[in-house]
């Protein structure tokens, strides 16, 4: 198909007198009447034109229809009332195919909003974490423009395209370092509210650089959809991963070791000690913790399992359960002694995601629960 000109769409400009509308602007520049806005100078000018244009669009349409061998023609017209920032809101009319067909590109049938600028106002601002009713006062007072929330929400929604494309892009084959962990959202459906999972990956690529590899969304978290998003990942491109930084959940190591099998697991050291002071009385945490740093602070993994035995003849007998998740998960919770100290402080916890995870709880809290 040859490339549409939309210049040459306006071709009737004997409805819009222009010699006259040059006479009302000069006198309505010289009363003191405003340029922009719905009962601007240029309104009528531009309605004028986008008709013109919607209407070159439809006969371009009806001609290639024709040399296809399609029948179809006119059929009425419709209206709709759009909104400018230069020119306020106005009705606009336009023709219709009796196939319905045309697909208006200077003007969709179902847009509303005839200006990037605003568009990319809202998005930038709902990103930033502002909610829907938040944009709409703002536009209503800055632009003098009233827009719903739920036309905010369709004007979001245009990232959706972009976001799915991200969310498939392809990876490098290898990353030294990824962290995996959850986090969670209250969200409203079918009336009611419930709590949902969203899978985070966040990786540290060959130049150093963190990058975030996907976010996944669940009703909840277990090692079996952990299992799926990491068999995703290899779809992706991941070939291998050096080291899979993860926190305590059950079956997860498992799940990694059935897709990356070389890949090494940490787990997260804080995490670690959280679990085992569960189990431990208000009176005695503090001497607790205090024992355990030898643990987590040692010099090798030889040393570390040595202060391990050591903290398990003082408290093993008083609080088993707290000493049992570090002797069951030592080998995961030991791997970081393999590296230097630089890099040992960057993978014995999974600080690198959780700080990601306080970037979006910025951005999310002031959303509430919709869905």
């Amino acid at each position: 198909m040859k490339q549409f000109n939309f210049i040459s769409t306006v071709k009737d400009t004997t409805q819009f007198d222009f010699e006259n509308f040059k006479k009302e602007a000069m006198e309505g520049l010289y009363a003191g009447k405003k340029m922009g806005g719905t009962d601007g100078l240029f309104a009528p000018m531009l309605k004028h034109l986008l008709e013109s244009m919607l209407d070159g669009e439809l006969e371009h349409h009806l001609e290639e229809s024709k040399a296809s061998g399609e029948s179809n023609r006119r059929n009425g017209k419709t209206k709709k009332t759009v909104r400018s920032l230069q020119s306020g809101h106005f009705e606009l009319e336009s023709n219709r195919d009796r196939n319905g067909t045309f697909e208006p590109k200077i003007i969709s049938k179902r847009q509303l909003i005839i200006t990037d600028e605003l568009e990319d106002n809202v998005i930038a601002m709902y990103s930033k974490g502002m909610s829907t009713r938040d944009i709409s006062n703002y536009v209503k007072e800055m632009y003098a423009m009233d827009i719903s929330a739920t036309e905010i929400s369709h004007i979001t929604d245009k990232v959706i395209p972009a976001m799915t494309e991200w969310r498939n892009r392809p990876l490098d084959p290898i990353y030294p370092f990824v962290f995996l962990d959850c986090m969670f959202y209250k969200v409203k459906e079918n009336g009611s509210v419930t709590t949902r999972a969203v899978y985070n990956i966040l990786g540290i690529n060959l130049e150093g650089k963190k990058e975030l590899l996907g976010m996944y969304h669940s009703e909840s978290e277990g090692s079996k959809f952990w299992l799926s998003v990491l068999t995703e990942l290899k779809q992706r491109g991941v070939e291998d991963i050096l080291v899979a930084c993860i926190d305590g959940l059950k079956g997860f190591p498992e799940a990694i070791e059935a897709v990356y099998p070389q890949t090494q697991v940490q787990l997260c050291i804080v995490h670690q000690i959280r679990s085992s002071l569960k189990y431990v009385p208000e009176k005695d945490k503090k001497a607790v913790a205090a024992d355990l740093k030898p643990v987590y602070q040692a010099n090798s993994q030889d040393q570390g399992y040595e202060k391990l035995l050591e903290f398990e003849d003082k408290w093993g007998k008083r609080y088993p359960l707290s000493v049992k998740g570090w002797l069951d998960n030592w080998g995961n919770l030991s791997t970081y002694f393999e590296y230097s100290a630089d890099i040992r402080r960057a993978i014995y916890t999974t600080n690198a995601i959780e700080a990601m995870h306080r970037q979006i709880r910025k951005v999310t809290k002031t959303k509430g629960c919709e869905r």
